[in-house]
């Protein structure tokens, strides 16, 4: 088994969508997702002396505000190569600058905000193909938020809402950019109680592992298959592997979904998981209020 060279971070968010409340908990909350150490974390996995930082905000309706928000946050940690590639339709993804660009940074981030803009400007294109050439064969970096993080399974979901999750039907599954093998990735994952969404699309394809992602939370993913928790809440791994009775197949569209023996870990920073062994390890970390 040949295992990715590069890294992938994740992180559940909070991010914005452009709504004028988000936009203004953007500008309270300006340093708080770096001060936190989210962004530190990443910060420390990025090979080089003076790295170079490309951050996409194709997902975001407030693109610019968002970019100056990430390029002063890369900045204040001493990164001060930092850039943004302006990605809005497949005709910027063909452009010939951004992909020397994308070809030379040693980091791209994606920030947070419509997964789906995410994989239908980016799919099938000589970008995205470049991508991933670089994350399996170089010491490459790909970080994401929200939307960026969610996007980065090869099974995305797109649209669910929590309070109907439960019901067959309402969680709505497309393909993701494909950076991550058989897992599906979720953000926002205890604020937004999001874990019967991740529960149905893990009914749908029991072979994938679910991701539930806090805020201010995320995880590292080396050699394409260790997971590592970091920041200050919790990761939800959902295994359906040993899935008993299952009847999302069965019901009608609108009527609850049953299903017998998922495996649920709850992992705080520090703590590990192997997708290809679906082995949970405790870090013995001792937390305290200082952390």
């Amino acid at each position: 088994m040949v295992y990715p060279q590069g890294t992938i971070v994740a992180v559940g968010g909070a991010e914005d969508k452009g709504t004028d409340l988000e936009k203004g908990i953007l500008q309270r909350n300006r340093l708080n997702f770096f001060e936190l150490g989210i962004l530190r974390n990443i910060v420390s996995l990025i090979d080089g002396n003076e790295p170079h930082v490309e951050v996409v905000t194709t997902a975001s309706s407030i693109p610019d505000e968002v970019a100056q928000n990430y390029t002063d946050g890369f900045r204040k940690l001493g990164c001060t190569n930092v850039a943004h590639l302006a990605i809005r339709n497949r005709e910027d993804a063909a452009n010939p600058e951004y992909i020397e660009r994308l070809k030379k940074c040693n980091c791209i981030m994606f920030s947070g905000g419509n997964q789906l803009r995410l994989s239908s400007i980016f799919g099938g294109t000589k970008f995205l193909d470049i991508l991933k050439r670089r994350y399996r064969e170089e010491k490459f970096l790909v970080a994401g938020t929200s939307a960026g993080a969610m996007a980065m399974s090869n099974t995305m979901i797109y649209e669910g809402n929590a309070g109907l999750a439960h019901l067959k039907g309402e969680v709505k599954i497309t393909t993701g950019l494909g950076l991550v093998d058989n897992a599906i990735i979720d953000t926002h994952f205890d604020k937004r109680g999001r874990f019967n969404r991740l529960a149905q699309a893990v009914a749908a394809q029991p072979g994938a592992i679910g991701i539930g992602l806090g805020e201010d939370t995320g995880m590292v993913l080396t050699d394409g298959h260790v997971l590592e928790a970091i920041g200050s809440g919790s990761v939800v791994i959902i295994d359906g592997q040993n899935i008993d009775y299952n009847n999302i197949a069965d019901v009608g569209f609108g009527k609850p979904i049953s299903v017998e023996n998922i495996i649920v870990h709850i992992m705080s920073k520090g703590d590990k998981y192997d997708m290809e062994t679906r082995k949970f390890e405790g870090s013995a970390i001792i937390i305290t209020d200082e952390d």
